[in-house]
């Protein structure tokens, strides 16, 4: 098991969140006026560390940071995973969670470390992007799947065959499981990059990641869509929306939407 350091920082910021997201931080606890980032200390190289520490100090917060042994992890995490709701469409749950009546999908994720950053925010915009589309035995790319959430609500809404993807192991692995928790048997999980895993062509592509992978991926996700397939992005921060929307459209790809909530956008694009 790995090893985390954690920063804990004087601010709620989305805005920091979002740049900080840049770097391999893979979960964030917001309380009710700081926020913890958790980043394997591995992925802690000295170069990272100044650039982050560079960052914190040009918008003046104060921060910690803390050595978190692997076997305290779980428990810390399950006190701060928070389901996210999407109105009566779809519930994002913990198995310690209740139950809630009167949403159409009720999803169960196992809260580990491959939840990722889980701005509820990005996840809210896409899973009611995909409310609003038609899935049924549509071939479905989840790129950067963290804990599969999205590709196991394509299959709910009664997608075809689903490919997910992410370089870390615990993501391969945590959506494997959430997959098998939540019954669901036609996605197949690989723990890939986008330039390793195999070319095919996708009707829908979901990439839930960060602005600096979305803008490397654009040409790669072009050739992967179909013609008149369907791609939505997130993680992207309201002042970055410009910049990734005219990298996409230089790549050949038409404007169709944009959702927002927060300091978040959403993109749906076409081919």
């Amino acid at each position: 098991m790995k090893t985390y350091n954690s920063y804990t920082i004087q601010s709620t910021s989305e805005i920091i969140v979002g740049l900080l997201s840049v770097y391999p931080f893979e979960s964030f606890e917001e309380r009710d006026d700081f926020m913890i980032a958790y980043i394997p200390e591995d992925a802690l190289t000295e170069d990272v560390k100044l650039e982050i520490e560079d960052m914190l100090n040009r918008f003046d917060v104060s921060f910690t940071i803390e050595t978190i042994e692997p076997q305290n992890w779980n428990a810390l995490w399950e006190s701060s995973f928070e389901p996210v709701v999407v109105d009566d469409f779809c519930v994002i749950r913990a198995d310690f969670h209740n139950k809630q009546e009167n949403v159409e999908h009720d999803i169960i994720i196992n809260p580990k470390m491959a939840f990722g950053t889980g701005h509820h925010e990005t996840t809210y915009m896409m899973m009611s992007a995909m409310r609003n589309m038609t899935l049924t035995d549509k071939a479905v790319f989840d790129y950067g799947c963290g804990t599969g959430v999205l590709a196991i609500l394509a299959s709910k809404l009664n997608s075809g065959d689903i490919d997910a993807i992410d370089i870390e192991e615990e993501s391969y692995e945590n959506t494997i499981e959430n997959a098998q928790i939540n019954n669901v048997s036609n996605i197949n999980v690989a723990c890939a990059t986008l330039e390793t895993f195999d070319v095919k062509v996708y009707d829908i592509i979901l990439a839930n990641i960060n602005r600096n992978v979305l803008l490397n991926s654009a040409a790669e996700l072009y050739n992967r869509l179909a013609d008149d397939g369907v791609l939505l992005l997130s993680g992207i921060l309201e002042e970055d929306e410009i910049l990734v929307s005219e990298k996409y459209k230089q790549s050949g790809f038409h404007l169709i939407k944009v959702y927002s909530k927060g300091y978040w956008k959403c993109i749906q694009l076409s081919k």
